[in-house]
């Protein structure tokens, strides 16, 4: 292990490559973290743009979460296709270590299934959809925002690769400054 304090992303079949893009290039490049992807086993798992992306670690496997500063999982076709309860489990060991968790379009829809939505405020690709998953209870904490962040959670609906990004860099505690001029760049656009 590097002495770079490690970002877990967490993969799956058919996972959104753009989604957790911004952060894993600018975080693994410039600042003190590596990027580690994390899946249910070590087959390489293929993008919607069809990359396939190798696997480092194991969730089986993974037991020791002293140098990890946060996990993030990105959408993706698959996550209605299947429980995934070898990542839900996964999940709650993160969240009993007080590790922040980022979830962003598909995956929001995941975590509110598994029931780690019931008792944060979050947001997602839409309340509505939300409703119709079994498991569901946090209707009152739903808020129709781009990007929410309470106790540890970032949940982001499936336009808010950007500001998913710039949640994750203020939660790392990435310079606000820099930050700040990033965001405004990838926001705004860098010609006005």
């Amino acid at each position: 292990m590097s002495d770079k304090k490690e970002i877990l992303l967490v993969l799956t079949d058919k996972w959104c490559d753009w989604e957790a893009s911004y952060v894993c290039a600018v975080a693994n490049s410039y600042l003190e973290y590596s990027v580690k992807t994390i899946a249910v086993d070590q087959n390489p798992k293929v993008s919607m743009g069809n990359i396939a992306a190798a696997i480092d670690y194991n969730m089986a496997d993974y037991n020791d979460f002293s140098d990890v500063a946060i996990v993030i999982l990105t959408g993706g076709l698959s996550w209605d296709e299947q429980d995934y309860d070898d990542i839900a489990k996964f999940i709650r060991s993160v969240v009993d270590n007080n590790i922040p968790v980022a979830a962003i379009c598909g995956a929001t829809t995941f975590l509110c299934r598994q029931g780690f939505l019931n008792n944060v405020k979050h947001t997602g690709d839409s309340l509505e959809l939300f409703q119709s998953q079994k498991g569901y209870s946090g209707e009152s904490l739903y808020i129709p925002a781009q990007v929410v962040v309470d106790q540890g959670i970032i949940t982001a609906n499936e336009t808010a690769a950007v500001q998913f990004a710039y949640e994750i860099f203020k939660l790392l505690k990435v310079d606000d400054g820099v930050t700040a001029t990033w965001y405004d760049n990838f926001k705004n656009g860098a010609i006005r």
